[in-house]
């Protein structure tokens, strides 16, 4: 079992990082393997609309986010991190996930999911709702925890010394363990996902 972590922090060392690194160290410590993948401070694209992605099976823009779902296509689970800017998650983040979700019709579905926001003082839960939606279009699985997912910190360093966001992060991981363990004892009794139906598309102006 593997959990992907995306970190949408800009920063080396960042408060975000080390909320997704208690998060690895707990599942590691639950005998799920990690892997961490930091978006850094390159501009990212955002989604150009062109729909090529639907004949190339991938985002017509070759760069990290095609990198990333080849590896979230062979993982478990996933778990997305971002810091708070003006009450939503990082636009590089977001340009990030949206060619990432758009582009890979449906294949995460059935994967665990779960967010994590950072944040001075506010805007975290806003930032968790915007994350949420992605996973919830996806099929993905939302994990929960003791808490919203969400810990505090400004200058780089400070987020572990959020005792509570920290306990969070570990109880969240702990859950996503259980959940992977229970749902791969499923699968080895016959227990399989079940088929979306894909058959209706409505829209609103005809």
């Amino acid at each position: 079992m593997k959990v992907m972590l995306l970190c949408g922090s800009p920063r080396p060392k960042s408060n975000t990082c080390a909320a997704l690194e208690e998060c690895a160290r707990t599942l590691n410590a639950c005998g799920v393997e990690t892997e961490l993948v930091d978006i850094g401070a390159a501009p990212v694209s955002g989604c150009r609309a062109c729909n090529a992605c639907a004949k190339l099976g991938r985002c017509v823009i070759d760069d990290a986010v095609n990198e990333f779902s080849a590896k979230l296509q062979a993982a478990d689970a996933l778990i997305v991190g971002t810091p708070v800017y003006y009450a939503s998650p990082n636009g590089s983040l977001i340009s990030f996930l949206d060619r990432l979700f758009y582009s890979s019709q449906g294949r995460f579905a059935h994967k665990l999911a779960a967010s994590v926001a950072c944040a001075r003082r506010a805007g975290t839960v806003a930032s968790f709702d915007v994350l949420n939606k992605y996973f919830t279009i996806a099929q993905m699985h939302v994990v929960a925890s003791t808490y919203w997912n969400d810990v505090f910190g400004l200058a780089p360093g400070q987020s572990p010394a959020d005792a509570e966001g920290m306990q969070t992060m570990r109880n969240l991981a702990r859950n996503m363990a259980w959940l992977l363990k229970c749902i791969d004892l499923g699968r080895k009794n016959g227990l399989n996902a079940p088929e979306a139906e894909r058959s209706e598309a409505t829209n609103f102006i005809r």
